[in-house]
Protein backbone atom coordinates (compact mmCIF):
# COMPACT_ATOMS: atom_id res chain seq x y z
CA UNK A 1 0.00 0.00 0.00
CA UNK A 2 1.78 3.13 -0.98
CA UNK A 3 1.20 6.08 1.31
CA UNK A 4 2.47 9.48 2.37
CA UNK A 5 4.47 10.85 -1.10
CA UNK A 6 5.21 13.98 0.85
CA UNK A 7 9.14 13.96 1.04
CA UNK A 8 8.53 10.46 2.87
CA UNK A 9 11.94 8.79 3.02
CA UNK A 10 12.08 4.84 2.75
CA UNK A 11 14.27 4.75 6.04
CA UNK A 12 13.04 6.24 9.61
CA UNK A 13 16.47 8.10 10.14
CA UNK A 14 16.29 8.55 14.06
CA UNK A 15 19.19 7.84 17.21
CA UNK A 16 19.10 5.35 19.54
CA UNK A 17 19.06 6.71 23.20
CA UNK A 18 18.62 3.65 24.97
CA UNK A 19 19.18 0.03 24.35
CA UNK A 20 19.44 -3.56 26.62
CA UNK A 21 20.71 -6.85 26.46
CA UNK A 22 17.20 -8.32 25.77
CA UNK A 23 17.04 -6.40 22.45
CA UNK A 24 14.53 -3.41 23.29
CA UNK A 25 15.50 0.03 21.98
CA UNK A 26 13.67 3.85 22.51
CA UNK A 27 14.93 5.62 19.38
CA UNK A 28 14.53 9.70 19.19
CA UNK A 29 12.75 9.98 15.40
CA UNK A 30 14.72 12.76 13.51
CA UNK A 31 12.42 11.95 10.43
CA UNK A 32 9.80 9.20 9.60
CA UNK A 33 10.18 6.94 6.84
CA UNK A 34 7.38 4.56 5.06
CA UNK A 35 8.91 1.90 7.01
CA UNK A 36 7.80 2.39 9.87
CA UNK A 37 4.62 4.63 9.14
CA UNK A 38 2.28 1.98 9.21
CA UNK A 39 3.62 0.12 12.45
CA UNK A 40 3.07 3.43 14.10
CA UNK A 41 -0.48 4.04 12.54
CA UNK A 42 -1.68 0.39 13.38
CA UNK A 43 -0.38 1.22 17.00
CA UNK A 44 -2.34 4.67 16.72
CA UNK A 45 -5.46 2.73 15.55
CA UNK A 46 -5.55 0.84 18.81
CA UNK A 47 -6.41 3.32 20.80
CA UNK A 48 -9.20 4.67 18.45
CA UNK A 49 -12.02 2.44 20.70
CA UNK A 50 -11.02 4.40 23.93
CA UNK A 51 -9.93 8.09 21.83
CA UNK A 52 -12.13 7.85 19.30
CA UNK A 53 -10.71 8.30 15.90
CA UNK A 54 -10.14 11.96 16.04
CA UNK A 55 -7.72 12.04 18.64
CA UNK A 56 -5.35 9.24 16.27
CA UNK A 57 -2.40 9.50 14.32
CA UNK A 58 -3.23 8.71 10.38
CA UNK A 59 -2.10 9.87 7.20
CA UNK A 60 -2.74 13.26 7.22
CA UNK A 61 -0.94 14.39 10.32
CA UNK A 62 1.88 11.63 11.40
CA UNK A 63 4.10 14.29 9.94
CA UNK A 64 2.76 17.02 12.19
CA UNK A 65 4.06 15.01 15.08
CA UNK A 66 7.18 13.67 13.70
CA UNK A 67 9.38 15.90 12.52
CA UNK A 68 12.68 17.83 14.28
CA UNK A 69 10.29 20.36 16.22
CA UNK A 70 8.96 17.25 18.13
CA UNK A 71 10.64 15.26 20.21
CA UNK A 72 8.73 12.04 18.98
CA UNK A 73 10.42 8.72 20.56
CA UNK A 74 9.58 4.77 19.69
CA UNK A 75 10.25 1.87 21.40
CA UNK A 76 11.04 -1.48 19.53
CA UNK A 77 11.27 -4.61 21.14
CA UNK A 78 13.24 -7.74 18.72
CA UNK A 79 12.92 -5.00 15.74
CA UNK A 80 9.47 -4.39 16.13
CA UNK A 81 7.98 -1.00 16.80
CA UNK A 82 5.37 -1.43 20.47
CA UNK A 83 5.07 2.00 21.66
CA UNK A 84 5.72 5.51 20.85
CA UNK A 85 5.32 9.18 22.84
CA UNK A 86 5.47 12.29 21.31
CA UNK A 87 6.32 15.57 22.99
CA UNK A 88 5.27 18.77 21.23
CA UNK A 89 5.99 22.42 22.46
CA UNK A 90 2.89 24.13 23.97
CA UNK A 91 2.96 26.70 21.46
CA UNK A 92 2.03 24.15 18.78
CA UNK A 93 -1.54 24.36 20.41
CA UNK A 94 -1.51 27.88 20.84
CA UNK A 95 -4.69 28.25 18.15
CA UNK A 96 -6.29 25.41 20.85
CA UNK A 97 -8.44 26.74 23.19
CA UNK A 98 -7.57 24.43 26.10
CA UNK A 99 -3.84 26.13 25.74
CA UNK A 100 -5.12 29.52 27.02
CA UNK A 101 -5.70 28.03 30.65
CA UNK A 102 -1.99 27.21 30.97
CA UNK A 103 0.03 30.39 32.58
CA UNK A 104 3.20 28.98 30.61
CA UNK A 105 1.70 29.44 26.80
CA UNK A 106 4.06 31.68 24.91
CA UNK A 107 7.47 31.29 27.73
CA UNK A 108 8.59 28.29 25.49
CA UNK A 109 9.19 26.12 28.90
CA UNK A 110 6.76 23.29 28.78
CA UNK A 111 6.70 20.10 26.62
CA UNK A 112 3.03 19.00 25.57
CA UNK A 113 2.36 15.17 25.39
CA UNK A 114 0.23 14.36 22.89
CA UNK A 115 0.25 11.10 22.39
CA UNK A 116 1.74 8.00 24.50
CA UNK A 117 1.17 4.65 23.26
CA UNK A 118 2.30 1.13 23.78
CA UNK A 119 0.93 -2.53 22.29
CA UNK A 120 -1.25 -3.88 24.93
CA UNK A 121 0.63 -6.96 25.21
CA UNK A 122 3.60 -4.76 26.28
CA UNK A 123 1.60 -2.12 28.89
CA UNK A 124 2.50 -3.07 32.39
CA UNK A 125 5.17 -6.13 31.28
CA UNK A 126 9.15 -5.22 31.26
CA UNK A 127 9.11 -1.44 32.32
CA UNK A 128 9.34 -0.96 28.46
CA UNK A 129 6.57 1.93 29.26
CA UNK A 130 7.83 2.90 32.21
CA UNK A 131 11.35 3.53 30.35
CA UNK A 132 10.02 4.83 27.18
CA UNK A 133 8.08 7.74 29.91
CA UNK A 134 11.56 8.08 31.88
CA UNK A 135 13.60 8.86 28.58
CA UNK A 136 11.10 11.07 26.86
CA UNK A 137 11.10 12.97 30.27
CA UNK A 138 15.15 13.25 30.52
CA UNK A 139 15.38 13.98 27.03
CA UNK A 140 12.90 16.72 27.54
CA UNK A 141 14.80 18.23 30.14
CA UNK A 142 18.12 18.36 28.17
CA UNK A 143 16.66 19.97 25.65
CA UNK A 144 15.60 22.95 28.17
CA UNK A 145 12.10 22.67 28.61
CA UNK A 146 11.30 22.84 32.33
CA UNK A 147 8.00 21.58 32.57
CA UNK A 148 5.56 18.73 30.91
CA UNK A 149 1.69 19.02 30.64
CA UNK A 150 -0.95 16.84 28.98
CA UNK A 151 -4.11 15.67 28.95
CA UNK A 152 -5.11 12.09 31.03
CA UNK A 153 -8.52 10.45 32.71
CA UNK A 154 -9.26 12.27 35.73
CA UNK A 155 -7.22 10.87 38.78
CA UNK A 156 -4.49 9.91 36.87
CA UNK A 157 -1.97 12.83 37.33
CA UNK A 158 -2.46 12.33 40.90
CA UNK A 159 0.03 8.96 41.01
CA UNK A 160 2.28 11.43 38.72
CA UNK A 161 5.11 13.33 40.81
CA UNK A 162 4.78 15.51 43.70
CA UNK A 163 5.51 17.92 41.53
CA UNK A 164 1.88 17.60 39.75
CA UNK A 165 -0.54 20.23 39.46
CA UNK A 166 -4.00 20.10 37.83
CA UNK A 167 -4.46 23.05 35.58
CA UNK A 168 -8.25 22.51 34.56
CA UNK A 169 -10.73 19.64 34.38
CA UNK A 170 -12.43 19.06 30.91
CA UNK A 171 -15.63 17.16 31.89
CA UNK A 172 -16.17 16.29 27.94
CA UNK A 173 -12.98 16.00 26.32
CA UNK A 174 -13.23 15.81 22.61
CA UNK A 175 -16.52 13.94 23.00
CA UNK A 176 -15.16 11.22 24.46
CA UNK A 177 -18.06 11.53 27.39
CA UNK A 178 -15.59 11.01 30.49
CA UNK A 179 -13.41 13.94 32.55
CA UNK A 180 -10.55 14.33 31.77
CA UNK A 181 -7.72 16.55 33.65
CA UNK A 182 -4.85 18.94 32.12
CA UNK A 183 -1.99 18.99 33.80
CA UNK A 184 1.25 20.15 34.44
CA UNK A 185 4.10 18.68 36.49
CA UNK A 186 8.04 20.41 36.80
CA UNK A 187 10.68 18.60 35.47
Amino acid sequence: MKQLSLNIVNKSNSKIVASSSYDFKIELIKSIGSDDIQNILDISKDFSEIYGNRLILNNNNILKYFNDNTLPFIARYKKEIIGYIIGVPLEYFKQESWSHFDTNINKNNTIYTYAFFMKKQYRKKGGFSKTLKMIYLNWSKKKGFKYVSGHVIEGTSNKFSKKSEIIKIFPNWYGLNKPYEYYRRML
